[in-house]
């Protein structure tokens, strides 16, 4: 069996040789590790951990650097360059990833950051990396409970809600009515779990359970007081455009959450600004 691509692997170091040190298995196989790539302190019969992709020729080769994912993981990468046969994305490796037209969803576009899974095309040999997860990732024996705390990463939004990662490992949604400020992709917050269905679909919410249930926009406004130094410069005075800038909610929630707090005592409202209280 070849030394596996894509994946970290511990190898014994065989030779040195001009071009960098051959590294080798117990079933004989061997690949290079160049020059550029070998760390000091190392002699004939080490092992070192390494990990193994092609190059530009499609030949096998290590290296010590660490890439944003191995095969099998799901990634958040920029695309690099857009080119007629489809997307190159940074890894954190020299050669980009390759993500091929009839992968992406949607068309991607240079700059611009995109979840992908990351395969071996068995045809190929080669690494590709593929934007369609739904492909992927099954949601089989979901070990999910209602209630539990999850972080979830924004891929897309759909005509209801948001397609959500959780936990790096399901695919999720999350309904507009269960997400009280706008998501963006790319996007990562906290969430709960409000459903597992019976065919592995899940559906998660922003609202807190608990003491905020009622009103979770309130803890969410409090958190941006926080985070803003206690001042944000919005009140129920402000345009709806200016408070949908700063808090992410629409006017009606927002004054919603802010009557939330003046409540509990835990802000004072100027005629242009929101205060924490101390």
């Amino acid at each position: 069996m070849p030394i596996e691509i894509g994946k970290y692997q511990t190898l014994e170091i065989l030779r040195d040789t001009d071009y960098g040190l051959f590294l080798g298995d117990d079933e004989g196989n061997d690949v290079l590790l160049p020059n550029k790539y070998v760390p000091e302190n190392v002699v004939v019969g080490d092992d070192i951990e390494v990990f193994v992709y092609l190059d530009h020729s499609e030949r096998p080769v290590a290296t010590t650097l660490t890439p944003k994912m191995i095969l099998g993981e799901i990634g958040y990468l920029e695309v690099v360059s857009v080119t007629e046969l489809g997307a190159f994305l940074d890894w954190g490796l020299e050669k980009h990833l390759f993500v091929p037209f009839k992968e992406q969803s949607p068309k991607m576009q240079e700059g611009n950051f995109y979840w992908v899974y990351m395969y071996l095309d068995e045809r190929t040999g080669r690494l590709i990396g593929s934007a369609r997860l739904e492909l992927f990732l099954r949601n089989r024996n979901v070990k999910l409970r209602v209630k539990e705390e999850v972080d979830i990463y924004v891929l897309k939004p759909n005509k209801i809600g948001y397609d959500v990662l959780i936990n790096d490992r399901y695919l999720g949604m999350i309904f507009n009515t269960d997400a009280p400020e706008r998501l963006r992709i790319g996007d990562q917050r906290k969430a709960y779990i409000k459903q597992v269905r019976e065919d592995g679909k899940v559906d998660v919410t922003l609202q807190v359970w608990g003491r905020q249930k009622d009103e979770p926009n309130a803890q969410l406004l409090l958190d941006k007081l926080k985070s803003g130094g206690g001042i944000l410069p919005v009140s129920d005075k402000s345009d709806p455009e200016k408070v949908l800038q700063y808090t992410g909610m629409s006017k009606k929630t927002f004054k919603k959450a802010v009557g939330n707090l003046l409540k509990q005592k835990l802000i004072r409202v100027e005629q242009h600004r929101i205060i924490l209280n101390k």
